[in-house]
């Protein structure tokens, strides 16, 4: 079981993970890792524990199938919170199949999404063109014109 401070409980610290962070699938699971750079100490390295949360939706299985596949994620991640950057945020997602998957399975692909997540070979949440803001949508807009084939 993962100790209380590295928790977490309030659905505000999961939305931010989830927008702010890189974003890696693998297999049954999804990653979603916020570094914090928000305190940082003297040495300008982030503070405090890591923060982790599960998110296993209801496409799992029944609520019996979710806490199965909610307790072998934190086994799992309890072993590999030493090689999170201080301070971060991770949100593990399971998605439907997690629950077929064995604990060995589950834990190749959780490295694979961490080791992604952190080395920056992740999405990240912003828009691809590096601009921020919604996106342009003028060329989604009719035209009066007709269209010409050829």
């Amino acid at each position: 079981m993962l100790p209380a401070a590295y928790r977490m409980r309030r659905h505000a610290e999961f939305a931010a993970t989830i927008r702010a962070g890189r974003r890696a699938g693998r297999g049954k699971l999804v990653a979603h890792l916020a570094i914090e750079t928000t305190e940082p100490t003297q040495a300008g390295v982030p503070t405090g524990p890591v923060r982790v949360g599960f998110v296993v939706p209801k496409a799992v299985g029944t609520a019996v199938v979710r806490n199965l596949v909610r307790r072998r994620l934190r086994h799992l991640v309890r072993d590999r919170l030493d090689t999170l950057p201080a301070g971060s945020a991770l949100v593990v997602r399971a998605q439907p199949g997690a629950a077929a998957a064995d604990l060995g399975q589950l834990g190749q692909q959780l490295d694979a999404a961490l080791q992604a997540v952190i080395s920056g070979q992740a999405r990240s949440r912003g828009r691809r063109d590096g601009r921020t803001g919604p996106p342009d949508r003028a060329d989604d807009r009719p035209t009066d014109e007709p269209t010409v084939s050829s």
